[in-house]
This record gives C-alpha cells, structure tokens and sequence, in this order.
C-alpha cells in the first residue's frame, strides 16, 4: 500500500524517509509477486515415507508371484521392477541395504536339490530321525571353516536342508533376507561370486520368522515374515512365489511327518492351515489368546501337535477331534512367562519348553506329572533372537544357547522312576565370537550342529 504525500511542513529527513518508505514496498510487492510464480511452476517433493502395509490376499486358485528378489531379475536395489510407462500402483519392496555376494546357485547345489526330490526318501530308525548310537555331544568341535556370515543383521530362524549327501544351512534375518550356505561346495566363477559358497535372496518385506522344509519334499522351502507374507522357493527359476498374504505377523511354520503337502502356519493367536494341492487357506483355529510362538508335530502320532504362545500357555492338539469353533485342547501347561518353544523328542515320549520365566521344563507325554525344571537364562533382550531348546538326534540331550557366547548340553533320562535332567557339557570355542540363539539338526549327519546368532553369522559343529 502507497505512503500518503508528504504533508507540508516536513523537514528533508522526514520527506527522504517516507521515500525509502516508498520504495522499500515497491521492491518488497515485485518480491511477492516473483515468489508466488516460482512456487506455481515448482511443486516441492514431500519427504519419502514408507506406505502403509495393503497387501492383496492371494488368489486361492493358483499361485501368484508377488514378488522376487530385485538382484535375480537384474535390477539394481532401489529401482522400481515394473516396466518402463507402465501404469501400476504396486509397492515395490524397500531395497536391500548390503549387497549381496551372488543370488545364483551353483550347478551342483540346483542339481542336488533336484535330485533329493526325485529319489526315495530315507528311511528313519524308530525313537530317532537318523541312527544316533554312540554319540556324545561333547565330541562336537568348531573349526574355522566352518564359521560363515550368511545374511547381514539378526538371524530369526535356521534350517539344516534335509539332502542326505550334502549340507546347505538356509538362514532368515529381520530384514527379510534368505541365505543359502552350501558348506560342501565352494563356488568360483570369473567375478568370484560365491567363492564362501553362499547365495543370498531378499524375497520378504518384514523379518523373516522360519523356513521350513518337509524331509519328503527337500525343494519345496517355506518361508514366512512379520510382515505377514508365506513365500515358497521355486528352486528351478530361483525365485519366490508369495502363496499367502495377511495384515498379521506369521512367526512359526510347521508341516506334519506324513503331510508334506499340507502347511500349517500361525497367523497371529490363530492357526491355519494350506494345502498345496488345492491352493487353499483352510478356516481358522483360534487357540490361543496371544501369537503363536512355535507349531511342532509328534513324529509317532502325526495327528497330535504342540503350541506355544506368548499367552503364557502350551497347549496339545488333536486334528482328528479339532472344531472350528472354540477347539478344545487335549492338555493345557500353564506358565509365568511366555513360551518361546515347545518340541517333542524324535521319539515322541517328551516334550522340551524354553520360556521367558528363565526355565527349560522337559515333560513325560504319557504322564505330564512326570516333569523336570531347569533354572536357564533366556532373557537375552531386544537385541538378540530368543533362546529355543531344541533336541538332539535321539531322546538323550537337547541343545540350547548361552549367554556366554557358548552352547548348553542338557542331558536327559527317562529311564528311572521319575523323570530328570542336567547340564552335561558346556560346548565353547574360540572361534564362537556370538552368542548362537536359534540352532537347527542336520537330519541325516549325527553331529552336524548349526547355530545362528545375531550378527548375522551361522556356526557348523561336527564330530572331532
């Protein structure tokens, strides 16, 4: 707005100022006007935030390939996969934040695994998944071969593949990572990928919770996330297909001893259960009044099963008498704390818990009277994965992991009046420079122990 004129009478100091007055919001107004042209032509980016979860529900008809790793298609991380002036409103995933050291296999790993499909599956020895006579966890020796960074960050779950001639330990972290280690088989090519042997995938959006594998069906892996997703491995295109979706956390996987093409999953505090065949997501059991921690078959009653929760419950199944409302339990183990685990022995007779109460119990199947409790501390916090208990090849021992950077032996004996349990060795090594929380079996090699640990890296016992 324009000064008034000068009025008469002012002195040449006053008429200068009203003057610069004057033009001060002249300049000022043309300012105005110039950053108001500049603001239409230029609309400023908004800051990057992560969308919120919206994933579709997979068809229930056929598989749907939702999403495969960015490296295996050839697409530098944090590149959009879809094609050039296509219209889609998909979310890509969050590209990974380290680089992975190969996504391929090698020809001799692809060629295993598809070969463990064809043949006939080993036969087991009854009270056991392999003959176990004479071993003594105490043998068990780290060598520094045998140590590998598999996938970066905290390991959530691990598994030995069930091959019969070969070892390769699959490995999932939280940031949605799967690593193949093949441990027999070095691998060198002309860039030297692959030269430790390991082969990294990033097919998950959330942490991912367990992979599973049946012994009868070594190609099918399952893997499942936080995130809510359940992807299986196509070995033959090295991808994974997405077979279910959710908007709840998927943190166990199980599938029954003479089920290999049935997948039950824990979708929160429910059970569901996918059948392969049909392509299909059963209808839910709710078992439990908080998520379900850990799902485990009995091997010599493969219609009973066990769950563990954070409700502070184990609680035994029958599928044979399970309704879809309000299913009743065959027994109900009540906790202070919640359960991390709960596993049958490979004979069936016991069942190991590990929980927050800092206690791994160990109960008789024929008499849940007959139990065991064992001071153990499980309060490993944030920054570590929980302690599961899990056992050996036979009924004698379970292994779980330590605070002091080493390995419990629990040794077991069901053979007196009542049963009883007690530390028998302590497995240590130098080579051991993380705490191992979540641990797997090689189903066919006595005495082939992995444990995984937070950083990241996998530790492989063997026989001395």
């Amino acid at each position: 707005m324009a000064a008034s004129p000068p009025e008469a009478g002012l002195t040449d100091y006053e008429r200068l100022r009203e003057e610069n007055i004057r033009r001060n919001e002249t300049i000022l107004a043309s300012l105005r006007r110039k950053a108001a042209e500049l603001s239409a032509a230029y609309v400023r980016p908004s800051p990057h935030k992560r969308p919120k979860k919206q994933q579709p529900r997979a068809s229930p008809a056929s598989h749907v390939v939702l999403r495969r790793s960015l490296r295996t298609r050839g697409i530098p991380p944090g590149e959009s996969s879809a094609s050039p002036g296509s219209n889609t409103a998909s979310v890509t995933p969050p590209p990974s934040p380290t680089k992975p050291r190969t996504t391929q296999f090698s020809s001799s790993l692809a060629s295993s695994l598809r070969d463990a499909s064809a043949a006939e599956p080993l036969p087991r020895t009854e009270g056991g998944i392999c003959a176990a006579d004479g071993f003594d966890p105490r043998r068990l020796v780290l060598r520094p071969a045998n140590v590998r960074k598999v996938v970066p960050s905290r390991i959530l779950s691990v598994r030995i593949l069930p091959l019969a001639d070969r070892t390769v330990v699959v490995a999932g972290n939280k940031l949605g990572h799967i690593g193949f280690w093949d441990v027999d088989c070095l691998v060198e090519d002309e860039d030297g990928d692959g030269a430790d042997g390991v082969f990294e995938y990033f097919p998950h959006m959330g942490s991912v919770g367990d992979i599973v594998m049946h012994p009868d069906a070594p190609r099918k892996i399952y893997s499942c996330s936080y995130h809510g997703e359940i992807c299986l491995m196509d070995i033959e295109k090295e991808n994974f297909n997405m077979i279910h979706s959710c908007d709840y956390p998927i943190f166990t996987l199980s599938q029954a001893p003479n089920s290999p093409n049935s997948l039950y999953f824990a979708e929160g505090n429910d059970l569901k259960l996918y059948d392969e065949r049909m392509g299909q997501v059963s209808t839910p059991w709710n078992l439990h009044g908080n998520r379900i921690n850990s799902i485990d078959f009995r091997p010599e009653k493969p219609y009973v099963f066990a769950t563990s929760s954070t409700d502070r419950t184990v609680c035994i199944w029958d599928t044979r008498s399970m309704k879809k409302k309000s299913p009743e339990s065959l027994k109900v183990l009540e906790y202070n704390r919640a359960i991390q685990s709960a596993y049958f022995s490979p004979s069936g007779n016991m069942l190991a818990t590990t929980s927050l109460d800092d206690t791994v119990r160990v109960f008789n199947m024929d008499n849940f009277d007959d139990s065991y409790i064992l001071k153990h501390d499980n309060r490993t916090g944030r920054w570590l994965s929980t302690f599961k208990a899990i056992w050996s090849w036979n009924d004698n021992n379970l292994f779980v992991g330590n605070m002091k950077r080493a390995i419990d032996v629990i040794s077991v004996d069901r053979g007196g009046k009542s049963l009883s349990a007690s530390y028998t060795a302590f497995l240590e090594s130098e080579h051991m420079t993380a705490i191992p929380c979540r641990f797997s079996l090689h189903p066919y090699k006595v005495g082939h122990l992995a444990g995984a640990s937070s950083g990241g890296k996998v530790f492989l016992w063997t026989r001395d």
